[in-house]
């Protein structure tokens, strides 16, 4: 069977499936998933599939939030459902092992692509900030590396920046162009208003994570007076309109108590929030604030409360450093995901300003087989320990080691950072937090 074919059958099947959910999703759902096991082979994506029967069965946290997504604007959620669900997560995964297994190379799940430096803002620690604010990628450049991506299996990709809102235009004229793709833009959401409601309703295919550091005090300390309440403000007017959003939160040695409570996810459940990102916060840059790395102490607490309440509550939970276990270990390099930044350059990470190539220059596959990049393919995982996973943060005698190996160059233009430097801001928060990573990760695995 041609792929073209194939490829129609199972765009049929899946939009048959959701014209059935549609009207009745309580009722529906159960019977769905009857159809699914019996017309399915017995072994594909057998996991998935039983977690779903599960949560049907049960009726727990994870049923809800599925509930939560019939809140969705109709044509907002067919588009989330087939492009996330089905082309990036199922369809998509499958062509992504079949490229890699063929290539010799990592391929991406996800592409984290900078469509301009510019922003806004000025947030403390923000290691974007280290770019400057003069570059952009072109409309034709991000076609191209959607085009490219897409070949090799890859339907997600999300905008960093600088604040990427700052091209509006553009970035809805590429969800027009690649309608079979899933967009999502971390945000400061200081620049939602109406008219881009009435945008992402119309397309279907964006999605906003909205940067939220804790309560008021804690996110206004770092983002700026005032933020918090125009991030409310915009979660409100999403909410209002049916959209799909959710929250990503940097966690420090400042808002640990924030964020890892229970009254912080109500917070942003109650706002309307599908999802929330946690990510580590990162020393990237010369003059970084090192005094915002947790202590390990804090890490803990943050790697216990997402496990409680992702247990509990209706919201997709994810931390980025302490949910290694969950894909083995780290996802740069193009193991899941790869980043490249407003003027080309492909970094193997969103935090690893090092590069050997720019997309301007070499294909998306060529850049995935280029020496740094192959250096975290031969590498990966860089500790068998998933509460250690990065070569920077937790192991960073690694890094150095790859820079130099692959003669890779920093990407910072506006103040060059060795990985020397880099790493020797992050080798005492190693030193500390190895022992307590040791014991938390041997109590796990005797679980």
């Amino acid at each position: 069977m041609s792929n073209s074919i194939k490829t129609a059958m199972q765009n049929f099947a899946v939009n048959q499936a959701l014209n059935y959910v549609e009207g009745n999703p309580e009722e529906n759902l159960p019977k769905l998933m009857a159809l699914v096991d019996r017309f399915t082979p017995k072994d594909w994506y057998v996991s998935q599939r039983n977690a779903v029967r599960t949560a049907i069965e049960e009726k727990n946290n994870w049923y809800q939030l599925v509930l939560r997504m019939y809140e969705m604007a109709p044509r907002v959620r067919r588009a989330f459902f087939q492009n996330f669900l089905f082309n990036a997560s199922l369809k998509g995964s499958a062509i992504q092992n079949e490229t890699s297994e063929r290539e010799g190379c990592n391929i991406p799940w996800a592409v984290l692509l900078d469509p301009t430096s510019a922003c806004n803002m000025h947030c403390t620690g923000c290691w974007a900030a280290e770019y400057g604010h003069q570059l952009n990628l072109t409309l034709e450049d991000i076609d191209s590396i959607i085009t490219q991506g897409t070949e090799l299996g890859t339907y997600m990709y999300i905008y960093t920046g600088g604040e990427p809102l700052v091209r509006k235009k553009d970035l809805i004229r590429i969800c027009e162009m690649h309608p079979d793709c899933e967009f999502l833009a971390f945000t400061n959401g200081t620049l939602i208003d109406e008219d881009f409601c009435q945008e992402m309703l119309r397309v279907g295919n964006f999605i906003p994570a909205f940067s939220l550091e804790g309560f008021e005090a804690a996110n206004d300390s770092r983002r700026g007076q005032g933020v918090y309440k125009k991030v409310h403000e915009a979660m409100a007017m999403m909410k209002a309109h049916g959209l799909p959003f959710g929250i990503s939160t940097c966690y420090t040695s400042k808002n640990v108590d924030d964020v890892s409570s229970e009254a912080f996810f109500d917070e942003i459940i109650a706002a309307g929030a599908l999802f929330v990102w946690f990510f580590h916060y990162m020393p990237v840059g010369n003059d970084a604030a090192t005094e915002l790395l947790p202590t390990p102490e804090q890490r803990v607490k943050m790697y216990n409360a997402i496990r409680t309440f992702r247990s509990s509550k209706p919201i997709f939970s994810m931390d980025f450093q302490n949910d290694a276990e969950y894909v083995g270990g780290c996802i740069a390099g193009g193991r899941r995901y790869l980043h490249i930044n407003a003027k080309g350059d492909v970094e193997p990470c969103v935090f690893i300003h090092y590069s050997n190539v720019n997309i301007h220059n070499v294909s998306l596959l060529d850049a995935l087989k280029s020496p740094i990049f192959m250096a975290y393919h031969n590498g990966q995982p860089f500790n068998d320990n998933m509460l250690r996973p990065c070569p920077m943060l937790e192991n960073p005698e690694i890094l150095p080691k790859m820079v130099a190996e692959t003669g890779a160059v920093n990407t910072d233009y506006q103040s060059p950072e060795t990985p020397e430097h880099l790493c020797a801001k992050t080798s005492v928060y190693a030193e500390h937090w190895t022992p307590t990573a040791e014991e938390v990760w041997a109590q796990s695995q005797a679980r």
